[in-house]
């Protein structure tokens, strides 16, 4: 990580919304921090991981807003989306329980691949509220200015998007979804996915079927058919996500 902002390797349309960021104090540190992080030992995600959220989902396209806390810190697991994990890799905990609740909630059974990209690439910024991690050291990069970069992002969404679908699952993503404008966007709540919480408000609560209706209620300018879940030749392209 560099900590000019002209060199940035950030997609684009984010780069030009959160430009402000990158002249900040904390941005210097913390690409410092994570600089000598890796130079020192081994560090989660890998370095061409780190902006994969906003790489696959540009500002404009975001439809969707899922809040993670922070990457995973097992090897091979981090990928850059908050839940996800590199394909082939074993699905954690919390992942599994997302795709029971979809399975409940819509009636399809989601694909063993827990990498995610395909939700990405239909709109879902699955961001982790600090983008890198100590291999083993969970929460060891928090506190570093992480923190305020995705604020500022969330802000930006908040602020300058209409109709988008928070979904914040557990005390941390609903604090730090606290900014989001409830009059111009959707944000649903529940407990994590964490099997220590996933039975106190996870489960049941339909969260992807009421993301779905809401994009779809504000959906102009598309055909019912346009809108069908499940087609090969839609998927992807009309309101809603399709979660397999």
């Amino acid at each position: 990580m560099n900590p000019s902002g002209s060199q940035i390797k950030l997609e684009p349309s984010w780069k030009a919304v959160l430009s402000d960021e990158f002249d900040k104090p904390y941005w210097k540190e913390l690409s410092s921090f994570v600089r000598d992080e890796y130079l020192r030992g081994t560090i989660y995600p890998g370095p061409k991981d780190i902006f994969r959220a906003f790489e696959l989902c540009p500002f404009d396209k975001v439809r969707v807003v899922i809040i993670g806390q922070d990457p995973y810190h097992g090897p091979k697991q981090a990928n850059g989306l908050c839940f996800a994990v590199h394909e082939g890799i074993t699905l954690p905990p919390s992942l599994k329980n997302i795709f029971k609740e979809i399975e409940s909630d819509l009636g399809v059974k989601p694909e063993p691949n827990g990498d995610l990209s395909r939700w990405a690439k239909q709109g879902v910024l699955l961001l982790n509220a600090t983008l890198t991690v100590r291999a083993a050291t969970p929460g060891s990069h928090q506190k570093k200015g992480w923190e305020l970069f995705t604020d500022a992002a969330i802000q930006k969404l908040s602020d300058e998007r209409e109709h988008l679908v928070f979904l914040l699952w557990g005390n941390y993503a609903k604090q730090k979804g606290a900014v989001i404008d409830r009059n111009k966007h959707l944000v649903l709540e529940a407990a994590h996915p964490s099997p220590f919480s996933v039975y106190n408000g996870f489960f049941g609560s339909k969260h992807f079927s009421k993301a779905n209706e809401y994009l779809k209620k504000h959906d102009e300018g598309r055909s019912a058919d346009d809108q069908e879940v499940g087609s090969t030749e839609t998927r992807g392209d009309g309101a809603e996500v399709d979660w397999r």
